[in-house]
């Protein structure tokens, strides 16, 4: 009975039906399936099958927001009943993501937020327009595995690099991973500026981040 849960809370991610998404895993529940066990067997199934889709170009930026949407809806009912349970989604890492100063773009930042989480990582957003100081005091506070830094103007990421530098001066440069992102950043990009990983889309930036975290 479960599995049929399982394969109907994937295809509503894949469909795009963040109603449905919410509805199964409320019916889920009810019917006594544990809180882990939808989140690892239902839902990031199905944001993996979105995220391969948009890689290839079958799927777009709208149809990848949808799914995120019904991933959220989805975890607002079942964070409660973990907590209940005392238990926490194995954490894979801890990521910082922001938008870096003079930089108010949010969609992509936000997804990338949302494929980490989907994927067992613990996100803090910063939001848009973050100081480079406020990249740093949070990385003293929180201690991440890795900071994002996305930009999506020529004029802004510049900032990415004053970032970097300004982690390597807090004596911070080797304890935190540095990606990078947005449309005018490139791989070479990142080289030049001594970023540790750089990613196209979101579903790119899941596996960086996996690879700087050693999963």
């Amino acid at each position: 009975m479960s599995q049929e849960f399982f394969a109907k809370l994937t295809q509503s991610l894949i469909e795009g039906d963040p109603d449905a998404t919410s509805e199964i895993t409320q019916t889920a529940l009810a019917a006594g399936i544990e809180p882990m066990e939808i989140i690892k067997q239902g839902l990031i199934p199905g944001m993996n099958v979105v995220g391969e889709k948009f890689s290839t170009g079958e799927y777009f930026l709208p149809d990848l927001i949808i799914a995120a949407d019904g991933m959220q809806k989805a975890m607002v009912l079942l964070e409660p009943e973990l907590l209940k349970r005392h238990q926490a989604i194995e954490s894979t890492g801890i990521v910082i993501l922001g938008t870096v100063k003079g930089d108010i773009h949010e969609i992509g930042k936000s997804l990338v937020g949302t494929m980490l989480s989907a994927n067992g990582f613990k996100v803090f957003d910063l939001g848009v327009d973050v100081a480079t100081d406020t990249f740093v005091s949070k990385a003293r506070e929180l201690k991440p595995d890795i900071i994002g830094l996305s930009a999506l103007l020529t004029t802004t990421m510049v900032n990415q690099r004053e970032v970097i530098k300004a982690l390597a001066s807090a004596g911070m440069g080797d304890k935190v991973k540095v990606m990078v992102g947005g449309a005018p950043v490139t791989r070479g990009w990142a080289e030049e500026i001594g970023a540790d990983g750089y990613a196209e889309d979101a579903m790119g930036a899941v596996q960086i981040a996996r690879q700087l975290v050693g999963k």
